[in-house]
């Protein structure tokens, strides 16, 4: 165990200590879940988090080699991808409006609650910010359609 403490300590130096959790046992026998290693403590690596990809890549993971697609799998026709994308589209259209509508009346209730407790102006700007949130998710899955 000598032996390996040196080990853990030059692997764990190496690393960043926001992706690490530690055990640690001060002397008083009181047990510590930490992100950050003291020299006075008795510390072991609970979890470690693998590093954050390089910023050139842009967070694109290695595409793995294309496997050929079996003979008997089942095809969709272009027409019917047409289709099925059309209908997609209608969908979210259809929830987007939905979600616009939501906003407004959300944004109405926040101003018609003008004087209410600060609990209840906080719930009101909560539900109006989602709404705001949903809208904006819904619009990125159109603009990503073909």
């Amino acid at each position: 165990m000598l032996i390996l403490l040196p080990a853990i300590l030059v692997i764990v130096s190496s690393t960043s200590a926001a992706s690490t959790l530690y055990k640690c046992t001060e002397e008083s026998g009181a047990v510590l879940y930490t992100n950050q290693k003291t020299t006075k403590k008795t510390c072991t690596i609970l979890s470690q988090q693998a590093p954050a990809p390089a910023p050139g890549n842009n967070g694109a993971k290695a595409r793995p080699a294309a496997t050929p697609t079996p003979g008997d799998f089942p095809r969709v026709s272009g027409n019917e991808q047409k289709a099925r994308d059309s209908d997609r589209r209608a969908i979210l259209d259809k929830e987007l409006a939905n979600e616009l509508q939501n906003a407004e009346k959300a944004k109405k209730a926040l101003l018609d609650a003008g004087s209410q407790p600060p609990d209840k102006l906080n719930s009101l700007r909560d539900t109006v910010a989602l709404h705001e949130r949903n809208v904006e998710s819904l619009k990125k899955e159109l603009g990503n359609l073909r």
